[in-house]
């Protein structure tokens, strides 16, 4: 791939990043970094969305954008400390990048490297538990992990794509590792992560799975500690419910109490509308057809983080489900791309058919940017 074919591929999430930029310090008024980090990761979600279209790809990313959710991260003032976090993170991000593509060490020293960086970074430099870098990791790893099932897997009616790098792999093995480090809910992605691997047929040697299985269970033993091990682990869901409790904590038999399913699906239709949720389903609907790997990876990641909504009670669930919403918005995408391909189809006709689908797209955005600033 040139230069000039990379650019083009990264212009619509320059856009998605940049205009998003300017409406989260503007409208928003968000502190410079804090603008600056939600916008890479609206850029983030934009090139993730590219394989759709560079115009469905900066529409979908504002769906998560402008919704509330994602929205409620705007505003407030910056400390010194996260500024300075800010910079070392972006600044470690980039040197990770350069090393890992460059391909001048082999995996395991990189590993190595990077493993004592982000033990060292994290607790000395970071502040533990952080949204931004959690949302953004999370955002590297679906991209990458997209990336690796559709090289992987192509469409039935597409020709066999060449073999994905092999520093996909790397890359998410390190997103994982800074992930769990920063918080442990991290290790809510392992299971479409070892998901992504089996259906990418994919081999690795045995220190790899060694690591692998070591930062799942730090991250597995960092959630109980940290979500899990209370009290509040074996009351009644369905007391904790009626009584409007709402801790920090798992309660475990939450998935059995229908008003928590209820919240549930209130939450993604408060951020997307009816609209959304139908968008969603079709979306998923046609995944399973084109991209039967890439439906069951998401469905997967999707599963695991509604299953966590469903038994934690704390007020903040909402943003801990953001990646469950960043899934919902790639669904939406692609449904949105299928039923332009329909309409093409279906019109052969008229050339620009499939515009209709984006064309009516561009509404859901655009009511959810009047909700959040109070003009709708």
């Amino acid at each position: 791939m040139n230069t000039r074919h990379m650019a083009i591929q990264a212009l619509p999430a320059l856009i998605a990043g940049l205009i998003s930029f300017a409406i989260y310090s503007a409208v928003g008024h968000t502190p410079l970094m804090r603008a600056l980090g939600m916008a890479i990761t609206i850029g983030g979600i934009a090139l993730t969305l590219q394989r759709f279209g560079g115009v469905l790809s900066v529409i979908g990313s504002f769906a998560l954008a402008f919704s509330p959710a994602f929205w409620s991260q705007t505003g407030g003032e910056e400390t010194r400390q996260v500024v300075l976090f800010s910079l070392a993170l972006l600044a470690a991000l980039v040197i990770i990048g350069i090393l890992i593509w460059s391909k001048r060490f082999p995996d395991k020293i990189l590993i190595l490297i990077l493993t004592v960086f982000a033990l060292l970074f994290l607790p000395v430099i970071g502040s533990p538990r952080s949204l931004r870098v959690t949302i953004l990791l999370t955002t590297l790893m679906l991209y990458v992990l997209i990336d690796l099932l559709m090289i992987s897997n192509p469409r039935p009616d597409y020709l066999p794509q060449s073999v994905f790098p092999a520093n996909h792999i790397l890359t998410m093995v390190v997103m994982l590792l800074i992930g769990v480090l920063n918080d442990p809910l991290f290790i809510l992605l392992a299971p479409a992560f070892l998901v992504g691997l089996h259906l990418a047929k994919v081999t690795l040697t045995k220190w790899y799975w060694g690591v692998i299985l070591l930062i799942i269970a730090w991250g597995v033993y960092g959630t109980i500690v940290q979500y899990i091990a209370s009290g509040w682990w074996l009351v009644p869901a369905e007391t904790a419910e009626a009584a409007g409790i709402r801790v920090p904590f798992v309660i475990a038999d939450g998935w059995r109490e229908a008003s928590r399913w209820v919240y549930l699906i209130n939450l993604v239709r408060n951020q997307f509308t009816d609209i959304g949720i139908l968008l969603g389903i079709i979306g998923l609907a046609r995944l399973a057809r084109w991209y039967p790997s890439l439906g069951v990876t998401t469905l997967v990641a999707y599963g695991t983080y509604a299953l966590f909504g469903l038994v934690y009670f704390g007020k903040d669930s909402t943003i801990l489900l953001l990646p469950l919403l960043m899934i919902h918005v790639l669904w939406m995408t692609y449904a949105i791309f299928a039923l332009g391909q329909w309409l093409q189809k279906s019109f052969t006709h008229r050339n620009g058919a499939q515009w209709l689908a984006t064309a009516a797209f561009i509404l859901l955005p655009l009511a959810l940017l009047g909700r959040v600033t109070g003009v709708l």
